[in-house]
């Protein structure tokens, strides 16, 4: 059986599922609900500083984005950090913490970028037997136009000074939230880590408008006849997540600092992807907000068979997998050759693949005037558009040619040794060694 328990930044849980600091996580009630369904940690919702209160909008506060099935796929929030009083928020923090001791138990932060603040509130939270900190340097809503949130996380020297503040001030290990809203993602990850930060994680929300009411002519979700862009999450954002997880793990600068993947986790195969990417934790939100706590269930069942069928026993033992083979366009291997192969029997001769192909690619599949649609070899490029729109799953596939096959395109036989890439004339730098 394999084993799920996570060890991440010294922080130890029985699963590497935590619920990201959000919704979810704002209160007693739920972090009970989500430790009794399974979860192995959560990040409480992230604590401001003592002072005036945080007032959140009392109207709508998500907008969506939905597939034709009405699925969920992206989530835009305008919420801002917990509105309930500091003291509140640690009393119940203690508890749940003294109830569940084997439970990672994070809580996020933000307050104002001097270090007065920031010395103030670590020693409470240390107080509570939270077993670490999340620097919230992402929300990019709201708390980002009070120089707080992602304001802070698009500075590196700014992350790394508070960074430095957060180790000077706790004993506690200290996450760094990083916001996707920069242009290179391993700038301020390097600033983290000079800043003595024992792990990062990301991504927090994407900059976003999702929607435009067209009677009103106002974003949404609307207030009052006016709208703000909000933070965009949900199986949407998984994409640009792994990439900027990616671009992370592969940095040599970063390559040993811990990552949490945050991101459109939704299934326990998304989990998986973000741990081989080299992440060794997740932390989910979207998905719970949209089946409920017990969707872990099916996380940590799914998870273990796959580890179980592939032979792998322990999280340690994946994390990481794929990163080498993570690379810049300018290494691929040119000389690799494929071509599409439509199974007939499979085929409903629906025609998208003919006409994306006809109309937006290379004019390689031909149609019968019975509608029989077959692949021409001398004109595939193997791009696999046919393969993205066929609604068959598995119809249409891709046909590596090996070395010695008839490229049907040349007329000649495929080389026998793909490495070779400086006869490629796309490739006029590269050498096979590289």
């Amino acid at each position: 059986m394999a084993n799920l328990a996570s060890t991440f930044a010294g922080i130890k849980s029985p699963n590497p599922f935590w619920l990201a600091s959000a919704p979810p996580t704002d209160k007693e009630y739920n972090v009970r609900r989500a430790f009794e369904a399974g979860w192995g940690g959560v990040v409480w919702k992230t604590l401001g500083e003592e002072g005036p209160p945080v007032v959140n909008v009392n109207g709508p506060r998500y907008g969506a984005i939905w597939g034709a099935d009405r699925r969920l796929l992206g989530l835009n929030n305008i919420e801002l950090i917990t509105d309930r009083p500091l003291e509140v928020n640690l009393r119940e923090i203690k508890a749940v913490k003294r109830d569940y001791p084997d439970r990672a138990m994070i809580v996020s932060l933000m307050v104002p970028c001097e270090e007065e603040a920031w010395k103030a509130i670590l020693p409470h939270v240390e107080e509570t037997g939270a077993d670490g900190i999340e620097l919230n340097f992402g929300c990019p809503h709201g708390m980002a136009e009070r120089g707080m949130g992602s304001a802070v996380g698009q500075v590196p020297e700014y992350i790394e000074m508070v960074t430095r503040w957060c180790k000077q001030y706790s004993r506690m290990p200290v996450i760094v939230k990083l916001t996707p809203n920069i242009t290179d993602i391993r700038r301020p990850a390097e600033a983290a880590k000079r800043g003595g930060a024992d792990a990062v994680s990301l991504i927090n929300t994407i900059n976003s408008i999702v929607s435009v009411d067209l009677d009103n002519f106002a974003p949404q979700p609307t207030i009052d006849g006016k709208g703000t862009h909000g933070g965009y999450c949900g199986p949407a954002v998984k994409p640009i997540a792994m990439n900027m997880v990616a671009e992370i793990a592969r940095n040599p600068e970063t390559a040993d600092l811990p990552i949490s993947g945050i991101g459109g986790i939704t299934t326990w195969r998304d989990a998986a992807e973000f741990i081989v990417l080299g992440c060794g934790n997740v932390q989910v939100c979207t998905a719970a907000m949209t089946y409920g706590f017990k969707i872990v269930e099916e996380m940590k069942s799914g998870l273990s068979q796959w580890m179980d069928e592939k032979g792998h026993e322990s999280i340690d033992a994946v994390a990481g997998r794929a990163v080498p083979n993570v690379t810049d366009w300018q290494y691929l291997n040119l000389n690799k050759i494929s071509k599409a192969v439509i199974d007939q029997d499979a085929c409903i001769s629906c025609g998208r693949c003919f006409a994306a192909c006809e109309d937006t690619s290379h004019q390689a599949i031909e149609m019968s005037d019975d509608r029989v649609f077959t692949v021409k070899d001398d004109e595939c490029v193997a791009c696999n558009l046919c393969v993205v729109v066929c609604p068959v799953e598995n119809c249409i596939t891709m046909k590596e040619l090996a070395p010695g096959d008839l490229d049907e395109r040349t007329g000649e036989k495929v080389a026998a040794e793909y490495g070779n890439w400086t006869a490629h004339p796309n490739n006029p730098s590269a050498t096979a060694a590289e």
